[in-house]
């Protein structure tokens, strides 16, 4: 068995593959990794891997991409969180069932309207606020240089079950599978 077919098998009997019909995320058959959405619509090329980095562990990818590139949603999945911190800058996360999906450095700010949290980035045409269901593929930001970061680029961190994943391990499996939806038609 390839590696890839394990960790999307691994994956799926673990329950992690989710999808949406209307708005409540089910679980979905194994198979399912080629639906989801690569995050970044302008790639660059990846910039830092997940994994150990100096003196400190990087619990992400960084994918770089010109500054104002639009940023997708991976997966199905509600908005938990808009912020910002000195870190990570400027993010959004999203709940997928036992997911999350981690997106640093977006352009904008966190604005509070009436106790919900959103996402103000003038000129891109987003809504994106606290509770809001989002679609796989939808776009949710832009590619920014908030909170420590050296070029324009997205840090993209994915957690299940609270336990960091390399996302490069996902993006393997998705394109693989597009490959074998590919050969079968």
């Amino acid at each position: 068995m390839q590696w890839w077919r394990g960790v999307a098998g691994l994956l799926a009997a673990a329950g992690v593959l989710s999808w949406s019909t209307a708005s409540q995320p089910q679980r979905v058959a194994v198979g399912g990794w080629h639906l989801a959405a690569f995050p970044v619509e302008q790639f660059v090329s990846y910039t830092s891997p997940f994994g150990p980095r100096g003196d400190e562990f990087h619990y992400g990818l960084d994918i770089a991409a010109p500054e104002g590139s639009y940023i997708r949603n991976w997966w199905v999945g509600q908005v938990v969180q808009v912020s910002q911190d000195g870190y990570c800058g400027t993010t959004v996360i999203i709940a997928s069932g036992r997911w999350r999906h981690v997106y640093c450095h977006l352009r904008g700010q966190p604005r509070n309207i009436r106790g919900v949290n959103y996402l103000d980035d003038p000129g891109s045409g987003l809504v994106i606020r606290e509770g809001q269901w989002v679609p796989t593929g939808a776009r949710i930001g832009r590619v920014g240089m908030t909170g420590r970061t050296t070029g324009p680029h997205l840090h993209w961190g994915l957690q299940y079950d609270g336990n960091w994943i390399d996302p490069a391990l996902i993006l393997r499996a998705m394109y693989h599978q597009r490959q074998a939806q590919r050969r079968t038609g």
